[in-house]
């Protein structure tokens, strides 16, 4: 469950840094608000699943899945670039989270 608990975890990170692209500096409320809201939800799924997984594998696999989702969802959303070196550094990323998940 708490693997399941992180990456919602993961998701609600991408969300905010998604949506903090929209807030224009804090200046349109809505996209804000959202942002903030993704924060909270976000720091609070990292906490619940630390309650029974090793802290540094939950903070990697929180931050890695999130750096490979914002990568992603840049490429898609606002057209940044697809170089293979950037593609395969992601799926260096995702093989990483991959990896902590099997070594438990």
């Amino acid at each position: 469950m708490a693997w399941l608990i992180l990456l919602v975890g993961g998701l609600c990170e991408v969300g905010w840094l998604i949506l903090l692209k929209y807030t224009e500096g804090f200046t349109r409320l809505w996209p804000s608000l959202g942002a903030l809201a993704f924060m909270g939800a976000s720091i609070s799924c990292l906490g619940l699943a630390v309650r029974s997984l090793p802290i540094g594998t939950a903070y990697a696999v929180w931050t890695g899945s999130s750096i490979a989702g914002v990568a992603a969802m840049g490429i898609y959303l606002f057209d940044e670039t697809t170089s293979v070196l950037r593609l395969a550094s992601i799926g260096l990323i995702v093989i990483g989270i991959i990896g902590l998940r099997l070594d438990l």
